[in-house]
């Protein structure tokens, strides 16, 4: 009977995707939808991330990437971008402490540049303090964009060549990869869109090479467990080909 419990315990975990990827859209429609000022949205979207990382741990998810704010979004309006600032802040000040006990590890990808020194100041803190945590990585994707990123892995490369520390021919996939913001992370093998919209919006592109989509109706403040276990289950019933054959193929 416990042989038989371990089984079952470990095809439902070979079912749960290691590196789930979150596209967080829809907070601004959310609260449009409701009368209510964007900012609102945004208030909420970020309980539906306590939700959300709480349910990534309890599922057994090891490695999960919000996009939480991306280099296009600097051209939203001032006052919303400050009320973002904030809300990021606030977030690493009120549940750094919870998710450090929780063991959670912070780590964060995306472009330094115009951001505020305090915030830089808060999520080095938050990266530092829990560097040797293990239950889940929770990889926050902020002003960041995917293009960017691969042109500075380019740029990496490319000034290798000029100090001769490689020539062109030593240039692979697994070379740029190690490049990139997410060296460290293996690929997605699961990324969730919210609010309907289907495409990437410039977030993983290369990471996203085999990953399997799912697109949900649902605004971002809406989610937390019950739709995270309905992604999973899509998930869990597709089967990864990798450009090759299952062995359920005919063809």
């Amino acid at each position: 009977m416990i042989d038989k419990e371990k089984r079952a315990k470990a095809a439902a975990k070979a079912t749960v995707p290691r590196h789930v990827a979150i596209i967080m859209d829809g907070n601004g429609r959310w609260a449009q939808s409701r009368g209510l000022p964007r900012a609102v949205g945004h208030r909420m979207g970020v309980e539906a991330v306590r939700r959300t990382v709480r349910a990534g741990i309890e599922l057994g998810i090891e490695y999960m990437t919000l996009y939480s704010f991306s280099s296009e979004n600097w051209s939203r309006p001032l006052a919303e971008i400050d009320d973002l600032m904030g809300l990021m802040k606030r977030f690493i000040r009120r549940d750094l402490a919870e998710l450090h006990k929780a063991g959670v590890r912070i780590f964060v990808i995306g472009e330094r540049q115009n951001v505020d020194p305090e915030l830089l100041s808060l999520m080095d803190e938050a990266r530092e303090l829990t560097a040797a945590n293990t239950s889940l990585t929770l990889v926050i994707a902020f002003n960041y964009g995917s293009r960017g990123e691969i042109v500075g892995a380019a740029r990496k490369l490319a000034e290798m060549a000029v100090r001769g520390e490689i020539v062109p021919a030593d240039i692979t996939p697994e070379l740029l990869g190690a490049q990139l913001d997410t060296a460290a992370v293996p690929d997605p093998e699961l990324l969730i869109r919210t609010s309907g919209e289907i495409r990437l919006s410039n977030f993983l592109l290369w990471q996203a090479a085999y990953t399997e989509f799912v697109f949900l109706d649902a605004f971002w403040p809406d989610f937390g467990r019950e739709l995270l276990a309905e992604a999973l289950n899509k998930y869990a019933s597709r089967t990864r080909r990798f450009g090759g054959l299952s062995h359920r193929s005919t063809a």
